[in-house]
């Protein structure tokens, strides 16, 4: 069975209204259906469209074919979101100004997070200076620990010098005087 998405007209004479249905491609236009999808209502202010996108797809997926119409009006839909939106009867200059206060919006966020990045780059490469200079003093202190150390060792090994050697004179005066003596 080749099926067709088309519309059904209903209402009075020069007041259309419209349901979106799923019939059989053999059936009269306002004569038998298998499915009620949604409707239109060209006539009201704005006018007004309402679908079952779910069907809609479930139908196209099973190779419904959908008529000019209703393939202009389910474009215009999964464009729009609002059904008013999605006909065009909303002010187009209203439209305009949300989409730039949401770019706007969009542009200020992104910028925001630039600023962030640059400022935790800027943070990690002050930490990592503040570490390099935490590192170099380190090694400075112990470098002078070290010199310390060393010149204390050196300042003690010339003091046990300085009293081995006025030991040592001792020692050969001493001797000086054994040799005279004998």
């Amino acid at each position: 069975m080749s099926v067709k998405i088309r519309l059904r007209r209903m209402g009075r004479k020069k007041q259309p209204h419209y349901r979106v249905v799923v019939a059989d491609t053999t059936a009269p236009r306002d004569g038998r259906f298998v499915e009620s999808i949604g409707y239109y209502r060209p006539l009201t202010e704005p006018a007004r469209l309402v679908l079952d996108m779910e069907r809609v797809d479930y139908w196209l997926g099973q190779g419904a074919l959908p008529s000019p119409t209703v393939k202009t009006l389910v474009s215009k839909a999964r464009k729009g979101g609002d059904a008013s939106l999605a006909l065009g009867e909303v002010d187009v200059e209203a439209q305009k100004a949300k989409r730039a206060e949401e770019l706007t919006a969009r542009r200020q966020a992104e910028q925001e997070a630039l600023k962030a990045a640059e400022a935790e780059k800027k943070a990690e490469a002050e930490a990592k200076k503040a570490e390099a200079e935490a590192e170099k003093a380190a090694a400075e202190k112990a470098e002078a620990e070290a010199k310390k150390k060393a010149e204390a060792e050196a300042a003690e090994d010339a003091g046990e010098a300085e009293e081995e050697a006025p030991e040592a004179a001792s020692d050969d005066e001493g001797e000086e005087e054994t040799r005279e003596e004998g």
